[in-house]
C-alpha cells in the first residue's frame, strides 16, 4: 500500500448498498426489482442490471443509464426495474492519475490501493480507454433462464480508444456468492453511443478514484418466487465462467 494512504483517513462514511443476490441470478430468480425511483436515494454511483436482465446498468453522478442490445446507452426513468443492483455515495476519495495499463496491471494498480481486503470499494475511472470489450445481454421471457444459460448467448462488443468513464466495485472474497467477488466494472462512453459490462480493459490514460467502505447492505426480494426457493451457494466456478466471456462477439 502506497505510503501517502493512510486506512483510517480514507474509509468514506457511507454504506454500499445492494438489490438482491447473485446466487439468485444464478438460479434465475430475477423476474423482480428495485425502481429507479427508489434506488436514486441510495447514492450516486453504481451498477447493475436492466428489467429480465436485458442488459447492464451504470450509474454515474447521479443518473441511471440502461445499455441494451436494442440501441445506444439511454437514460432510465423512474418506474423501471433492476433485479440486481450495487449502489453508494461516492464520496472525495483520493485519486491518482494511471496510463498505459492492460487488463492485470489494472487489477494490480487498484489492489494497491485497496484499504484493507476486508472492505468494500467503490472503483471509478475517467479518461481513455486502449480498448475495451463489452457485454449485452438481451430481454429475457418467462420462464427465465440461469444465468449462465443466458450469457451463453451475450452479445460482445469491442471498443479502442474510447472515451468514458468505468464505474464499479471490489469486494471481499467472504461475500462471493452474495454478489461477485473482487472487481466488478461496467463501461459508459463519454457521447453515450456504448456501454455495457467489462469483460476486459486496457487503460490509456486515466484518472483512478477508489473509495473504501466498512458497510454493507443487502435487501433481498420478497416476491413469492424468491420466498419459496432456497438458495444455495455451488462453486465459485459458475460466477468466474458468467464473468469471464462468451466466443459470440460482435464489434
Amino acid at each position: 500500500m502506497p505510503g501517502d494512504i493512510r486506512p483510517a483517513a480514507v474509509i468514506t462514511p457511507g454504506v454500499v448498498t445492494q438489490f438482491a443476490a447473485l446466487d439468485a441470478l444464478l438460479g434465475g430468480l430475477y423476474s423482480t426489482g428495485i425502481t429507479v425511483g427508489d434506488a436514486r436515494a441510495l447514492g450516486d454511483t453504481g451498477i447493475g442490471c436492466c428489467e429480465r436482465f436485458g442488459g447492464e446498468v451504470i450509474v454515474v453522478d447521479g443518473e441511471f443509464f440502461a445499455c441494451t442490445t436494442d440501441g445506444p446507452p439511454r437514460r432510465m426513468s423512474d418506474d423501471e426495474t433492476m433485479p440486481f443492483l450495487d449502489m453508494c455515495s461516492f464520496g472525495d476519495p483520493l485519486s491518482r492519475a494511471v496510463r498505459d495499463l492492460d487488463g492485470p496491471a489494472l487489477a494490480a494498480e487498484i489492489d494497491g490501493v485497496l484499504v484493507s481486503r476486508n472492505l468494500f470499494h467503490a472503483i471509478r475511472l475517467d479518461g481513455v480507454v486502449a480498448r475495451v470489450r463489452t457485454r449485452l445481454t438481451p430481454r429475457e421471457q418467462p420462464p427465465f433462464r440461469r444465468l449462465a444459460e443466458v450469457t451463453a448467448e451475450q452479445i460482445e462488443t469491442v471498443s479502442h480508444d474510447v472515451r468514458g468513464t468505468v464505474v464499479g466495485f471490489w469486494m471481499p472474497g467472504l461475500y462471493q456468492g452474495i454478489t461477485v467477488a473482487g472487481l466488478h466494472l461496467h463501461f459508459l462512453s463519454e457521447d453515450r453511443a456504448l456501454g455495457g459490462h467489462v469483460l476486459e480493459i486496457s487503460i490509456r490514460e486515466a484518472v483512478l478514484r477508489v473509495s473504501a467502505y466498512a458497510r454493507f447492505a443487502l435487501h433481498l426480494p420478497t416476491d413469492d418466487e424468491f420466498l419459496s426457493n432456497e438458495l444455495t451457494h455451488d462453486e465459485d466456478r459458475r460466477i468466474g465462467a458468467i464473468e469471464g466471456g462468451a466466443s459470440r462477439s460482435e464489434g
